[in-house]
């Protein structure tokens, strides 16, 4: 066969589309939520290229529309982890050798199908089971899967080009292996792009994979593998479980040939993971890499030089959108005193022009939050907000989960800087407002470093240069991803590699080279040409 040297396509950030009224895109999503809504799928397990039905099964249900089923998907049992891991294993050889070439043309032919055929249906899908509206839904399912599809292939050339210096003596080599044995990911319900990313990221490296996706995430979960079939990934290299995740995950780490976890979701379930790997580290043919992207208490300062409107804006995009459902979401926010009355006049003003419902109606701006224990916790929290003594809510604070689950955005101001929504993660939409004094910027700084667990995002709204440099430097341990003048979520793979430190994940930065450098293992490879034949040096002449 031929050889070459071989340049792929240029990375591009896939265009946002609008949907707006009239446009092709509206009507071809709508028509396909509207078709999907109105039927009903079976997802089976799906292992060495087949689907596998097991019999015991469970529903699947819009959030929005919570009586209403879509569908059905099958449970693993142990017998069929273990099954998905031998597969895994006896895919991994010829998976492995395949030219590197050909494993990019399988994803970067994933990217086209979701940004053709499949966009709707993804969208369409996203906005059913996850309550996404259609621009969440797009900017997700669609244009950031799609941008780590193509972002991860020219990150991977970008590894195998970096190659040791070599003199005229020897010719030296690195090997971009991949890791020995399988890989295991798991992924959350709120993002479909990194359902997507986190197994397909290490499949391109060469790696076998089984993945549990989220219970909450499985109908778009059917349309990626849909797509990797397609697309020609081969049997064995993604195998797909659903089920018990403590039964999947104690299965999988029992295996001796377990090489590495890509993980998004809760820092409990993360720690307790890499603690059961710990104990398992002497069953282990190699030390497991384990990468994960876990919690976040993500927030806004505002300085008493920021724009009112500005900061409201922040609040109300990096708060609310996604019902607040985005490891990034801006869930406690810092004002100065200075600006606070009218930036609560803007925020509470918005928040109440919102319109809140099924996707399907394009005007709604957030929908349902994902399952019944995600309403009930934040209902909670919500109550006690109403009754604690140094707290106030001054917009929202209504739940109902009657026909969806239903939480309306809700805003509370807190008297106390350690109160417990300003270092709680809530994962849905509320923000708790510390109003502090405009002349204890420094101050309050050190507040935010210091009340949060978490180190995932965080922004700094201020005119003034001296003060963003000034938060930018006392802030840099307790935000990843830190944006000056700007909400704090969003994040764009190619521009703003994403991930955090503390109890926030390992940083690894998805989106980005340094992730995929975490699935391969290089070997050095040094060829000399003319080899010695006499051992002595000449430092032992006489």
């Amino acid at each position: 066969m031929g050889k070459g040297f071989f340049n792929t396509p240029i990375a591009v950030n896939e265009p946002v589309k609008t949907y707006a009224p009239g446009s092709p895109e509206r009507e071809s999503v709508l028509a396909a939520y509207k078709e999907m809504f109105n039927s009903k799928i079976d997802v089976p397990l799906y292992i060495n290229g087949k689907d596998v039905t097991t019999g015991n099964t469970k529903t699947l249900s819009a959030p929005h529309d919570h009586q209403h089923v879509v569908g059905t998907y099958h449970l693993a049992e142990k017998t069929h982890v273990e099954e998905a891991i031998s597969t895994a294993l006896a895919a991994r050889t010829e998976w492995a050798n395949l030219a590197w070439e050909q494993r990019a043309g399988i994803f970067l032919k994933a990217a086209e199908l979701i940004a053709g055929p499949y966009r709707a249906k993804i969208n369409a899908a996203t906005m059913i089971a996850q309550s996404k509206t259609v621009h969440q839904a797009e900017i997700d399912s669609a244009c950031e899967l799609i941008d780590f599809l193509r972002f991860n292939v020219q990150y991977m050339t970008d590894i195998y080009h970096d190659q040791p210096e070599s003199t005229s003596d020897a010719w030296n080599r690195l090997e971009y292996r991949p890791l020995e044995g399988f890989t295991y990911a798991v992924t959350p319900f709120n993002f479909t792009a990194i359902a997507g990313n986190l197994p397909s990221c290490m499949a391109l490296m060469g790696n076998v994979v089984v993945w549990k996706p989220s219970d909450s995430q499985i109908y778009s979960a059917k349309v990626i593998m849909d797509v990797f079939e397609e697309a020609g990934v081969p049997p064995g290299v993604i195998n797909v479980v659903f089920g018990d995740p403590e039964m999947i995950t104690e299965t999988v780490l029992a295996s001796p040939d377990f090489s590495g976890l890509h993980f998004t979701g809760s820092t409990t379930v993360f720690k307790n993971i890499w603690k059961e790997i710990g104990n398992n580290i002497h069953n282990y043919k190699s030390y497991p890499r384990i990468v994960g992207e876990t919690g976040g208490k993500d927030f806004i300062v505002a300085h008493k030089t920021a724009d009112a409107k500005q900061v409201a804006t922040a609040i109300a995009r990096g708060a609310f959108e996604f019902q607040g459902q985005k490891c990034s979401a801006a869930s406690r926010a810092y004002v100065s005193s200075n600006i606070w009355e009218e930036v609560k006049k803007h925020v509470v003003k918005d928040v109440k022009s919102f319109k809140m419902g099924s996707p399907e109606d394009l005007s709604n701006f957030v929908t349902a939050v994902i399952h019944e224990g995600s309403f009930d916790k934040l209902a909670k929290y919500i109550d006690a907000a109403k009754k604690d003594a140094d707290a106030e809510i001054i917009v929202g604070g209504n739940y109902d989960k009657s026909k969806g689950y239903f939480i309306e955005p809700t805003i509370i101001v807190t008297t106390n800087s350690k109160y417990t929504t300003m270092h709680t993660e809530l994962f849905g939409p509320v923000i708790t407002i510390y109003v502090y004094d405009e002349n204890k910027f420094s101050e309050t700084l050190k507040l935010v470093d210091e009340t949060s667990d978490y180190a995932l995002t965080g922004a700094i709204l201020a005119k003034d240069r001296y003060a963003i440099q000034e938060a930018t430097k006392a802030l840099q341990n307790c935000a990843g991803n830190f944006y000056i003048n700007d909400k704090p979520t969003g994040a764009v793979v190619g521009q703003q590699p994403f991930g955090g430190a503390r109890a926030s994940g390992t940083n690894d930065k998805a989106g980005s080279v340094l992730n995929l450098l975490r699935w391969i293992s290089p070997r050095m490879i040094k060829e000399t040409f003319v080899t010695p034949t006499d051992y002595r040096y000449p430092y032992m002449g006489e």
